[in-house]
């Protein structure tokens, strides 16, 4: 049985979260690390851009009168407001037999076991299907609809999850808005005038939902992190050990935020 190790960090800022993503992952491909599933979450609030995603899509004083911070993800998609939510992320060297293959072959295998977390959260989640592909005239939220194999309840999207493969490591994580304004993103998006934001905020509203609007009751960090661990057991086979952040992988992760995720140019950089 495949061994990973399981972490929960406590919540940080959107800069420092990227940066633990991507030096776990490079720590694993180099040989130093193992597979980790991270459980995290954001303090301050952050809006996310997609790593081709221009910045220009995002309005940077709205950003600022809300406290929230701005970072550049390194994997791909749209906006994100990560807010009362749980953050996934799994990172493991390319050579991780249950991480091989292709994009999508990944991706499916992975949903396998966030769906079934879902499920034992109460809620009807099923995947998208794999031939789900967003198109040119999508808005620049990332939840607007689903792409493949991510996770719905009936039609609206409820978990989104993005990977990228690069250096010798595969890193996936996704996003699950627990409860609040699922449409609050539509506030800190560049509009051309409020009948468009007004219509943007309805579409994300018919189209994405949280946990606790699908449920019609609170759930907690924790409850959602031991249900999707526990989903993700049963499906992969995997063994999971608590471990904390080597030496190593910290010291990395400092590096990356300071040149990387905290430097405005990476931001900028679209």
């Amino acid at each position: 049985m495949p061994t990973w190790r399981l972490l929960v960090t406590p919540p940080a800022s959107g800069a420092w979260n990227m940066a633990v993503d991507e030096a776990i992952a490079l720590q694993a491909a180099n040989g130093g690390g193992r597979t980790t599933l991270r459980f995290y979450q954001w303090q301050p609030g952050a809006v996310s851009l997609g790593r081709h995603q221009p910045s220009a899509d995002v309005d940077r004083k709205a950003i600022q009168d809300r406290g929230y911070g701005l970072v550049r993800r390194p994997t791909g998609g749209r906006a994100i407001l990560h807010i009362d939510e749980l953050t996934y992320s799994i990172a493991g060297s390319a050579g991780d037999e249950l991480l091989a293959g292709a994009v999508l072959d990944t991706y499916n295998r992975l949903s396998e076991g966030l769906v079934l977390g879902l499920r034992r959260l109460g809620l009807d989640a099923v995947k998208a299907p794999g031939t789900t592909r967003t198109g040119p005239d999508v808005s620049a939220a990332c939840f607007e609809v689903p792409s493949a194999y991510e996770l719905c309840v009936g039609p609206a999207k409820i978990m989104g999850s993005a990977q990228s493969r690069r250096s010798g490591y595969v890193l996936q994580h996704g996003s699950l808005p627990l409860r609040g304004d699922i449409t609050r993103l539509v506030d800190v998006l560049a509009v051309v005038d409020e009948d468009e934001r007004a219509r943007l905020a309805a579409t994300l509203a018919s189209r994405a939902t949280t946990v606790s609007a699908a449920l019609g009751r609170q759930v907690t960090f924790w409850e959602a992190a031991t249900l999707l661990l526990d989903g993700l057991n049963s499906a992969l086979d995997v063994d999971f050990y608590e471990g904390e952040l080597t030496a190593e992988e910290l010291a990395l992760a400092q590096q990356l935020e300071a040149d990387t995720y905290g430097n405005p140019a990476w931001v900028d950089r679209l």
